[in-house]
């Protein structure tokens, strides 16, 4: 049996700390992991720039209320769904990922949560698991799954390159010179389209 591991970021959604850097006017938010390969530093990194901006969850929230999911993306996830099993995993926090899985029909979702202190502001996150993406993807082989895995960062590899099948979709130019040999594809058509030869 296989199941669909897809990021949801970029994939799904747009970035969510872009949007909400473009919102609050602090263009160093911008910075995602599409840019920075090591994810606890990027967190550090944004913890510091909210704390010294004096912003908290309620304010991120408010911007991700705004964020409704890419052009085409739930009638990809509906025929996918439809196709074989879906997990979407992604470094994101279940307080930023909720309202967005409503627009998205409740497709299931692993991610990661938030440490919010009683006055809103987020002191730190914890992680699901260490090397959350591609350790989830080894722990569904382990139950007896095939898995095909698509997503566009750095931290999307470990689960592409463990699956038997793997995509970038909507990725860098460099992070596809890094990596020639995936398969990279722009559109959602042409994602489904990789996806379906695979289940065949």
């Amino acid at each position: 049996m296989y199941v669909t591991c897809l990021d949801l970021e970029g994939v799904l959604v747009p970035e969510i700390w872009i949007a909400f850097a473009e919102a609050s006017g602090i263009p160093e938010l911008k910075k995602t992991t599409r840019d920075e390969p090591d994810y606890d530093k990027l967190m550090q990194y944004r913890l510091a720039i909210l704390k010294e901006h004096g912003l908290g969850l309620k304010e991120i929230q408010d911007v991700i209320a705004t964020i409704d999911p890419m052009d085409g993306a739930k009638a990809f996830l509906d025929e996918l769904r439809s196709l074989c099993q879906v997990i979407i995993i992604s470094d994101t926090f279940a307080q930023f990922a909720a309202p967005l899985m409503k627009k998205l029909g409740m497709p299931t979702i692993f991610c990661n949560e938030l440490v919010v202190g009683d006055n809103g502001a987020i002191t730190g996150y914890k992680m699901r698991c260490e090397k959350s993406k591609y350790t989830t993807v080894k722990a569904l082989q382990s139950c007896g799954f095939e898995t095909i895995a698509s997503g566009d960062s750095y931290n999307d590899l470990g689960m592409i390159n463990a699956s038997k099948a793997g995509f970038l979709f909507k990725s860098t130019d460099k992070i596809k010179a890094d990596n020639p040999n995936l398969p990279a594809f722009e559109t959602y058509d042409e994602l489904l389209a990789a996806i379906k030869k695979e289940l065949v």
